[in-house]
């Protein structure tokens, strides 16, 4: 019996120890490949994204570095990226131009169609959602109805209506068209539904009424949504070329996208005059990427809390 046991004990031990080995081996394998597999994903999926960066920021850079170019230089070399030699003239024609009326003009247009779509969108979002009163329904299936619709569409029944109403070459053309888009109501519809009733519930019970309530009440908690609403409204209306184009034909009335289409169509006369387009087309891009980089974290808030809401 004392004979059996050691051997049977070192035939177990030698059975397990290759068996407990191999596990090992595969576990420590399997973990290795594993981590391999990750960070090979990962650096796959980092490269990706660089190129996808590169190639949505190349244009930008050609833009900036052609604005610095001479006339020759941009002719001969487009896509370089070392402007030979390095000069501002583009910039100085450009601001013997009409370039600064116009930048003015899309200034105070977009500042206005801004405060404007806020404040009536956010009136007509906060009567769809809340207001019980006839036909709010069709209303809403109108306002979808309208979003469905191509702007270019429009430009017609816009230009008929202004001269009609004898807004033509006008100021007012060229804002009162835009204080109120179909998806700023609509933005600020679903959001105000959003907000529990009992809130306003709370408020008329302590006396206050419909606009008071909203006013005090409800569009401070709306604030994501206004933000949102703040960007989009100020680059949809810097950026607008269609409106403006129907609103008037006065060159002291034209905005920067009116004025630099000018230029693209031969306004500057023969030659290309690739340095002075870009030099403009960099300008105008600039109030925008500001507006967006100081409210970025804010119109991300927005559209997380709009997911989350939904």
């Amino acid at each position: 019996m004392s004979g059996v046991g050691p051997q049977d004990s070192r035939g177990a031990a030698a059975v397990a120890t290759p068996t407990t080995v191999e596990t090992a081996a595969k576990r420590t394998d399997d973990g290795t490949l594993v981590g391999r597999s990750s960070s090979t994903k990962k650096v796959v999926f980092y490269v990706l994204l660089v190129m996808f960066a590169l190639m949505y920021i190349f244009p930008f850079i050609i833009q900036l570095v052609t604005s610095f170019k001479t006339q020759t230089d941009a002719n001969n070399n487009p896509l370089n990226l070392i402007p030979n030699p390095v000069t501002n003239e583009a910039i100085n024609r450009l601001l013997d131009t009409k370039f600064p009326r116009w930048f003015f003009n899309s200034v105070w247009v977009a500042l206005l169609v801004t405060v404007g779509r806020v404040f009536f969108n956010s009136l007509a979002g906060y009567a769809l959602a809340r207001l019980k009163f006839r036909g709010r329904n069709a209303l809403f299936t109108a306002i979808l109805a309208v979003m469905s619709v191509p702007g270019i569409v429009l430009l017609l029944p816009k230009f008929l209506a202004l001269k009609y109403y004898g807004l033509y070459n006008t100021p007012g053309a060229l804002v009162i068209p835009l204080v109120c888009d179909a998806a700023g109501v609509f933005i600020m519809k679903q959001f105000f539904e959003s907000i529990p009733p009992s809130v306003e519930e709370a408020a008329r019970i302590d006396g206050a009424g419909t606009f008071r309530t909203f006013w005090s009440i409800v569009l401070p908690m709306a604030k994501p949504a206004l933000i949102t609403l703040t960007i989009l409204s100020f680059q949809g209306s810097w950026n607008e070329l269609g409106h403006f184009i129907i609103a008037s034909n006065k060159e002291d009335l034209y905005t920067l996208t009116r004025g630099i289409a000018g230029f693209a169509s031969g306004g500057l006369g023969s030659g290309t005059q690739f340095p002075i387009k870009m030099a403009a087309a960099l300008v105008m891009t600039i109030p925008t990427a500001i507006v967006f980089v100081i409210f970025q974290r804010f119109f991300t808030q927005g559209a997380n809390a709009g997911a989350d809401k939904g």
